[in-house]
């Protein structure tokens, strides 16, 4: 019988999302390929260090058991097939003894695969194929690579952190506010409280995960938490719309413009997802995140460059 990824949460994910790579790819960066992949090679008995999206990765792996595959991780690299090799050992030696597949390109568009993989969630330091695979409906974020790792305190818990307009919901609400301002915000919001938002494009990651918690009796758990620049009097909407798609999320934090960066640092999540640069710089003081370009504010304003997230490159 084929190998089937049906029926689980996949995850593919580039190098430079996992481990990390900065010293590496500041060759690349300018402009000398050769010298790294010579580099790479010459290092493939050396273990690259844990990357942002580290954790995440090795909390979901530790959703499968013996006999129940629940998540699939995929390194999906624009790396060289020689550089690759030395992304699989490293995933070896630093424990990740589950991911068995890996598509290197060198240096062509990636994205592609996403579709053979039915992945729920790509993540990537290369803004340009994140923007590619949000285009192509798939919930992807480039990672911002100069973000603090993930506490260790919660070695038997997943914690995800969303924003919600432009990421778990569409960029309705978001549209209002950039055109018309708070007010006309608040009044679109408050007289549409019973009408559920439209899923957004981590919908479907957000409920690949409800599917995993709800998979059966195992020693993790997944807890979640909606992060919005929303105040209390836009929060009926938000919390409606997830009951209506059957999904509650742990917590839920209407900041009312305050800074989110603090409030995840108690959180404590292994990655954050939010739409604005401006999150996200907040955020990666503190914990993982990633840049979700999409909705009214990726398209007035631009997607993040590789400079602002801490560098882009093919990896």
């Amino acid at each position: 019988m084929a190998a089937t990824l049906q029926d689980q949460l996949v995850v593919a994910i580039s190098s430079r999302a996992l481990f990390d790579f900065e010293e590496e790819n500041r060759l690349f960066d300018a402009g000398n390929a050769q010298a790294y992949m010579r580099l790479q090679f010459e290092r493939l008995d050396t273990p690259a260090p844990p990357g942002v999206a580290f954790s995440l990765v090795k909390k979901l792996l530790a959703f499968n058991a013996a006999g129940a595959k629940r998540v699939e991780v995929v390194i999906l690299s624009r790396n060289d097939p020689a550089s690759g090799l030395r992304v699989l050992r490293s995933a070896k030696a630093q424990g990740l003894h589950q991911i068995e597949r890996g598509v290197f390109t060198q240096g062509r568009d990636p994205f592609h695969y996403l579709r053979p993989l039915g992945a729920h969630l790509f993540l990537s330091a290369n803004g340009a194929d994140v923007a590619q695979a949000l285009a192509l409906g798939y919930p992807a974020a480039q990672v911002a690579t100069a973000a603090q790792r993930a506490s260790d305190a919660h070695p038997h818990e997943v914690r995800i952190a969303f924003d919600g307009d432009a990421v778990l919901f569409s960029d309705e609400a978001e549209r209002i506010y950039q055109s018309d301002g708070l007010h006309a915000f608040e009044s679109h919001e408050i007289a549409k409280a019973a009408q559920p938002l439209d899923p957004g494009p981590f919908h479907p990651f957000l409920t690949a995960l409800h599917r995993l918690q709800q998979s059966g009796d195992h020693a993790m758990r997944i807890r979640t938490a909606l992060v919005t620049a929303r105040g209390a009097a836009t929060a009926d909407r938000p919390i409606q719309t997830l009951r209506h798609w059957g999904i509650s999320v742990d917590e839920a934090m209407f900041l009312g413009g305050l800074p989110k960066g603090e409030f995840l640092r108690e959180f404590q999540p292994d990655f954050f997802f939010d739409d604005q640069t401006g999150h996200i710089e907040s955020a990666a003081a503190h914990v993982p995140a990633g840049h979700v370009a999409a909705g009214v504010t990726h398209v007035t304003s631009g997607s993040a460059s590789g400079r602002e997230l801490g560098g882009a490159s093919g990896a």
